[in-house]
């Protein structure tokens, strides 16, 4: 996976999947802008400890150069100050994984429309959805000037499970199945460009709000199987980060374009393993063993 020379955007690369991702596309050579609302200097309302900072360090300690900038990508005009500032210090963008969400602590499980917190349920579609769109709007134009670049819409769920399954609430539910579409939007819009666009989801994904929640750190994560047995079969981010740095070094990538997959098909389909050492499946297993009620066992699936 040689990606040297090559221009990323990861938007919303704070942490979760969007760090795991650029670290990925560090390890394999490129330049990646990390952006994100928290800094060393000022916290988002998540107040939590990660910063894009952070995650440019690590992708320069794996290999590629780390870039942080600060960004609110519902603030239109910052994005396309973001653009502008890749455009002249590269003149060209090569990946954009818009991996934008922040909705967390706004989600309220299984609760209909008429019960939600209606406030918290459009902000979390403007997070969602507005954030995506704005990105688009100024990044791919950039992206478009040259031949090949690619776009990874970050979701939760595959096509096929989102449409047979109701996501916890109305709100959650058109979040995740929106960058899907905008996915297939992209695929439409860039194909004469030479372009492609993907949606890709990760399985269960050790975060670090996930780790946090059960109490574990990366290295202890299976502790938290007696709490929940099907959290054996979780995965790094930085498995999904893999599997996208595969499919931007990937000569044939177009033959993905429109489609919807996820971690554990592009590590299947390109040959890749976790940080330890395992290739989870964990769509598969969340259709054939966990939603089936069957006991978590994860011979097979990873």
């Amino acid at each position: 996976m040689d990606l040297t020379g090559r221009v990323a955007l990861v938007a919303g690369a704070t942490r979760g999947a969007g760090r795991g991702i650029a670290v990925e596309l560090g390890a394999a050579g490129a330049t990646v802008y990390c952006t994100g609302r928290t800094t060393r200097e000022q916290r988002s309302e998540y107040d939590r400890a990660e910063t894009i900072e952070d995650t440019a360090d690590l992708v320069t300690a794996a290999g590629g150069t780390g870039i942080a900038v600060p960004t609110d990508h519902l603030d239109t005009e910052a994005v396309a100050a973001l653009v502008d500032r890749i455009g002249r210090e590269h003149g060209r963008l090569d990946v954009l994984v818009n991996d934008i969400w922040g909705g967390e602590l706004m989600v309220e499980w299984e609760t209909p429309v008429w019960e939600h917190d209606l406030a918290n349920g459009l902000r979390t579609l403007r997070l969602a959805i507005d954030t995506h769109l704005v990105t688009a709007h100024h990044a791919l134009r950039l992206l478009s000037r040259t031949p090949g670049g690619l776009v990874v819409e970050v979701t939760d769920g595959t096509d096929g499970y989102n449409a047979d399954n109701y996501r916890l609430n109305a709100f959650y539910d058109l979040a995740k199945i929106a960058p899907i579409r905008l996915a297939r939007s992209w695929a439409h819009e860039l194909r004469e460009h030479g372009g492609t666009a993907v949606a890709v989801t990760p399985g269960w994904l050790r975060s670090e709000m996930m780790l946090e929640l059960f109490g574990v750190t990366e290295d202890t994560w299976r502790d938290a199987l007696t709490a929940e047995p099907h959290f054996a079969i979780s995965e790094s981010p930085r498995l999904v980060g893999r599997g996208i740095a595969a499919l931007a070094a990937d000569p044939d990538r177009h033959r993905w374009n429109g489609r919807s997959t996820s971690s554990g098909e592009l590590a299947r389909e390109h040959g890749l393993d976790d940080v330890d050492g395992s290739r989870p499946d964990a769509w598969r297993y969340i259709v054939e063993v966990q939603d089936a009620g069957k006991p978590a066992d994860v011979t097979g699936y990873r």
